[in-house]
């Protein structure tokens, strides 16, 4: 059962009172990631950013992004934003942004208010501002 495998890495990495094992952790985590659970996705993805494979992070936040993972969506978002494993996409990471804010996650409301604030320049082209639609989001966030 991939939740369980995932709640189980997560056990063998922080719970008071089991035996911390990282490698199991880890073999569990893929486990899980493996057989499509979107969080043990999102986090494998973080495990490979931290590690700089990029091109790997990006790959399993964008399958756990696919699966309407909010905070798979903002990573990936800032993966296009910054050329990180993925080829520099700024209107990818844009629409990204706009998937994890309209689900209510608040750095992507952030970011998102502020690049709409702004009006951006979005892949050669000036995102147009949108003030008001920037308010929105931005107020969102302020009431996380």
């Amino acid at each position: 059962h991939a939740e369980a495998a995932y709640i189980l890495s997560h056990a063998l990495r922080v719970w008071e009172g089991v035996t911390k094992d990282p490698v199991e952790a880890d073999r569990w985590l893929r486990n899980a990631a493996e057989l499509g659970f979107s969080n043990a996705q999102h986090a494998l993805g973080i495990d490979y950013y931290k590690a700089r494979d990029r091109a790997e992070a990006a790959r399993w936040f964008r399958l756990a992004a696919k699966q309407g993972d909010a905070n798979a969506q903002n990573d990936l978002a800032a993966c296009y934003f910054h050329g990180a494993g993925v080829p520099c996409d700024a209107s990818e990471g844009a629409r990204l942004l706009r998937l994890a804010a309209e689900k209510g996650h608040a750095l992507a409301e952030l970011k998102l208010g502020v690049l709409l604030f702004a009006g951006e320049p979005v892949a050669g082209r000036v995102l147009p501002a949108a003030p008001g639609e920037a308010a929105r989001f931005l107020a969102q966030a302020a009431q996380q």
